[in-house]
């Protein structure tokens, strides 16, 4: 895998800034008129289930839209149908790099998602996610161990470099 976008804003809570969820959901608009949840879904799905935006985030963002007169809407029976402005072309023209960059970042944590719900899966022996597995696994014990002596940190180093030349070795004299 490539290495990873700009992922720091990521880490906890909320994932987006209310204008990263206008330009999202503007680029989702220029792609076909939609419902609200229509939007949620297509946010999870591009996102691989990394990102799903609550109801409570999405219809008042599409309000904005409208407000600001990003995006139109057209009611049949109880629901609202959002569609593109021209004004919201202008706003997602302005914002194209930014959308990209978005973008970009969801389809990593989404790939990235991916190979950690492989590792934790039950049953699932293959080697691709034994190796993930086996990785966060000792990812984890060193930060454990990431303010040991001097004494244990050379250990550590050798078993490692050790474990770095077996690696390498391709499996010659495996059982």
């Amino acid at each position: 895998m490539s290495s990873p976008p700009d992922t720091h804003d990521f880490s906890r809570g909320r994932k987006f800034g209310a204008e990263d969820l206008h330009l999202l959901l503007t680029a989702l608009l220029a792609d076909a008129p939609s419902h609200g949840y229509e939007l949620i879904k297509l946010l999870e799905t591009r996102s691989n289930g990394f990102y799903r935006p609550s109801p409570g985030m999405v219809y008042p963002a599409l309000t904005s839209l409208e407000e600001f007169g990003y995006a139109g809407i057209s009611v049949s029976g109880n629901r609202k149908s959002y569609t593109l402005t021209d004004q919201g072309r202008a706003y997602l023209d302005a914002n194209r790099e930014r959308v990209e960059m978005l973008w970009a970042k969801l389809n990593y944590l989404g790939k990235k998602m991916t190979l950690v719900r492989r590792a934790l899966a039950d049953g699932d022996d293959s080697g691709d996610t034994a190796v993930v597995a086996a990785f966060h696994q000792l990812k984890s014990l060193l930060a454990d161990r990431r303010h040991g002596s001097a004494q244990e940190q050379r250990r550590i180093a050798k078993v490692l470099e050790r474990a770095m030349a077996e690696i390498a070795s391709d499996g010659a004299g495996e059982d």
